[in-house]
């Protein structure tokens, strides 16, 4: 399994041969360094740390000083890397297909029009204050509410997964990844790559 670490930079756009206008997404995804490789999993550290303390920087020892630290799960029949690797985009190449994670933007308190998609109440006929109202909740018998109730609440800050994204270009001197359409988070975002 193909990994890297990036941080989303910006969306932009660009000209396929035939004119065709793309729009895409920019990661800047400098190469990481495999920290440890246990078993079935392998942990890359990526960007640089101002500072770390003890535990941190006896787990990183004679690797440097790196910000983030995740793990990824690696097949049964594929090949390891080993520790002190370093792993950058040019293990993709344009036209493979690739999923993204990582924190969505949050939206704050939402209502149940924007948070779930209900449609709301109707628009007219003796309506006055229902037009985004949730609706019923339950009936009486339980005499509560269930779980899993679709509400008003926060919204996103959450993981999300962006799945089959297409690598459209892949920039080897600015450490740069090309990917047709949106992937989770705000600039400067940590995102997961993994094909």
């Amino acid at each position: 399994m193909k990994m890297l670490l990036g941080t989303k930079k910006e969306m932009t756009q660009l000209f396929a041969v035939d004119g065709e206008v793309v729009p895409v997404t920019v990661i800047e995804a400098e190469p990481a360094v495999v920290s440890a490789v246990t078993g079935r999993t392998v942990a890359l550290a990526f960007g640089q740390a101002k500072r770390l303390n003890k535990p941190q920087a006896g787990f990183f020892k004679d690797l440097g000083r790196f910000r983030w630290l995740r793990e990824f799960q690696v097949g049964e029949g594929e090949i390891r890397p080993e520790r002190g690797a370093k792993i950058d985009v040019s293990i993709f190449s344009p036209g493979e297909r690739v999923r993204v994670s990582g924190v969505s933007k949050g939206k704050g308190f939402q209502g149940v029009v924007k948070r779930h998609g209900f449609g709301g109440g109707p628009k007219t006929h003796g309506q006055k204050h229902g037009h985004r109202a949730p609706g019923s909740i339950g009936a009486t018998t339980p005499q509560k509410v269930l779980k899993g109730m679709r509400m008003a609440g926060r919204m996103g800050f959450g993981r999300v997964t962006v799945k089959n994204l297409e690598v459209i270009k892949v920039d080897l001197n600015q450490h740069l990844l090309y990917l047709r359409g949106a992937v989770p988070g705000s600039r400067g975002t940590l995102l997961e790559i993994r094909a």
